[in-house]
């Protein structure tokens, strides 16, 4: 099976080529990067690094506490951190500036994997969430090299993929030290595709260990204070394509009760910043934006976060927060920002990505699921109408998260276990 998966991945190497060239026009920098996707980049000259992988955005968030652990804690060891998509570089980058060395994850075929290790000489790897590379995996196991999956998530979908693969990723999950799963069913669909339960620890999720920016509830109240402290505000995180009509429609839901209400609209992907913006003054209502703009006036109704990485200070302003990814069946987004800022939150019925956690969030009162996109407005005016629900639901959210802090001690210990060997 890994033979016919290597002839695959080389004959799908042309088609590859041709999606970093699209990439690339999209986003210039990614362009003149794409070499390191076959494992062609600057030697940095350090040996005994240790690497972590972190796909994109959500998984860079999902690995700061356990990157600034390490730092802290091996703060001698060159720290490598790989991504797949700009966005993700884009955050690691805000995050952690030229203290880390950054490169992009090479695709899984022998020559560039081998090469991409050989320069980064890693004495640990640390894959965040859901990487299954065969070939990658094979070649950390014949270097020695302690191959770990962190914070590790398998939905119910993604297992249903990796089905036609599965024993090949059984093979290849042998190659890991340790699988250190984020819930009880994370762990048991990871058995059900072959990793050894001996691997398998569940050390909880790591996302309840971020830390709240400096400054972000001080920035928060600041805003609200700027454009009104009485005004209801409700923001909409994280939205995809299919989402941003039914919050402008619960919008305007909002504001026929409520009509100096305030929207903040935070679309996931850079690329669709200016789309959604348009679309908002094409259905009349007066706009303002993070880039031109910085803070929305009292008069504006809808404010576009055309920026990344700039969440937490408008979750700590708003009253009530929908996380997007979850009307459409893209399976949710990090509902523990808000969470963390005792701030309610409002969910759609797609969210497998984080399915433990929301139900959590449901079960203690700290979260509402609307069925369908038409209960969203309906919803959200319901609590921007009642505060006394709001404050009940803030305290429970915040209460969810601080019990189940503690998944990035726990993983450190696993680390020191594995580099003390």
């Amino acid at each position: 099976m890994r033979y016919l998966y290597t002839l695959a991945m080389f004959l799908a190497t042309p088609l590859l080529v041709l999606r970093l060239l699209a990439r690339g026009v999209r986003s210039r920098p990614y362009h003149h990067r794409w070499p390191e996707r076959f494992g062609f980049f600057d030697t940095p000259g350090f040996i005994g690094s240790l690497w972590v992988h972190a796909v994109s955005v959500g998984e860079v968030n999902a690995a700061e506490p356990l990157i600034k652990a390490l730092r802290r804690d091996y703060p001698n060891a060159p720290l490598v951190i790989t991504t797949v998509t700009p966005t993700g570089t884009a955050r690691v980058h805000q995050l952690f500036g030229d203290s880390v060395f950054h490169v992009y994850l090479p695709y899984d075929l022998p020559f560039a994997v081998g090469r991409f290790l050989k320069r980064i000489r890693p004495r640990l790897a640390l894959i965040v969430e859901t990487e299954i590379w065969p070939n990658l995996y094979f070649a950390c196991r014949r270097r020695g090299i302690p191959l770990m999956i962190v914070n590790a998530r398998l939905s119910e979908r993604s297992l249903r993929g990796y089905k036609p693969l599965r024993g090949l990723a059984r093979s290849a999950l042998r190659c890991v030290r340790v699988i250190a799963a984020q819930s009880r069913t994370d762990a048991a669909r990871y058995r059900l595709l072959g990793a050894d339960p001996q691997q398998i620890l569940v050390t909880g999720n790591m996302k309840f260990d971020m830390p709240i920016p400096d400054g972000a509830v001080a920035k928060g109240a600041a805003m609200r204070n700027h454009w009104g402290p009485r005004r209801p505000v409700w923001m909409a995180a994280s939205t995809h394509e299919g989402e941003e009509l039914a919050v402008l429609e619960a919008h305007l839901q909002v504001l026929h009760r409520l009509p100096d209400a305030l929207l903040l609209l935070a679309p996931r992907h850079p690329e669709r910043f200016r789309v959604v913006e348009q679309a908002v003054r094409s259905l009349g209502f007066t706009v303002a934006t993070r880039s031109s703009d910085d803070v929305p006036s009292p008069s504006h109704q809808v404010f576009v976060i055309d920026a990344m990485g700039q969440l937490m200070p408008f979750f700590a302003a708003t009253e009530v927060a929908f996380v997007g990814g979850s009307l459409v069946p893209i399976g949710g987004h990090n509902v523990l920002e808000p969470a963390a800022l005792s701030v309610p939150v409002v969910v759609g019925p797609h969210t497998f990505n984080f399915a433990e956690i929301t139900h959590s969030l449901i079960q203690q009162g700290g979260a509402e699921r609307v069925a369908a996109a038409d209960q969203l407005g309906p919803d959200v005016l319901k609590l921007l109408l009642d505060a006394a629900k709001r404050a009940r639901m803030g305290k429970a959210a915040q209460q969810v998260f601080e019990r189940e802090r503690g998944a990035v001690q726990r993983i450190m210990q696993l680390i020191d276990t594995a580099l003390q060997e």
